[in-house]
């Protein structure tokens, strides 16, 4: 087997008031165009997965999250063809802000029983059975 480089992402499942989770779908100009992913990104150098996160969530969804108001859930790793991924999953109940694609990618709320008819991302494929549990 050969050694993939580790990359570090952290992800939100945003669960809003009715109990349904934000996913977003890969705009066509990315790796793994039309599936479909929980919003979140690369921690960047001398960030916290926290500060990553609420970077991330401000970029592409406009959207301002407190660190209190993170839970940290669970963990995806999975190996693509050329690296390594692992990343946290926070789940995230409160916001300031309205959810606004930022970024070209197409939203869904979905109740966490539908979650399984998306073509999830393989990493966050996992972790849909895991909140349809939670939630």
């Amino acid at each position: 087997m050969s050694k993939r480089p580790l990359t570090l992402v952290v992800s939100a499942a945003l669960v809003d008031a009715d109990g349904r989770v934000l996913i977003s779908r890969r705009p066509s100009w990315l790796p793994m165009p039309g599936l479909w992913e929980f919003p979140g990104g690369k921690i960047e150098s001398g960030e916290t997965p926290e500060q990553a996160l609420i970077r991330e969530l401000k970029e592409e969804l406009s959207i301002d999250v407190s660190t209190a108001c993170l839970a940290p859930f669970t963990f995806a790793s999975h190996s693509y063809d050329h690296f390594h991924l692992l990343m946290p999953l926070y789940v995230c109940r409160v916001w300031a802000g309205t959810v606004v694609p930022k970024e070209g990618q197409e939203l869904s709320w979905s109740v966490s029983k539908d979650l399984g008819n998306y073509r999830m991302l393989p990493a966050d494929e996992p972790l849909v059975a895991m909140l349809r549990d939670l939630l």
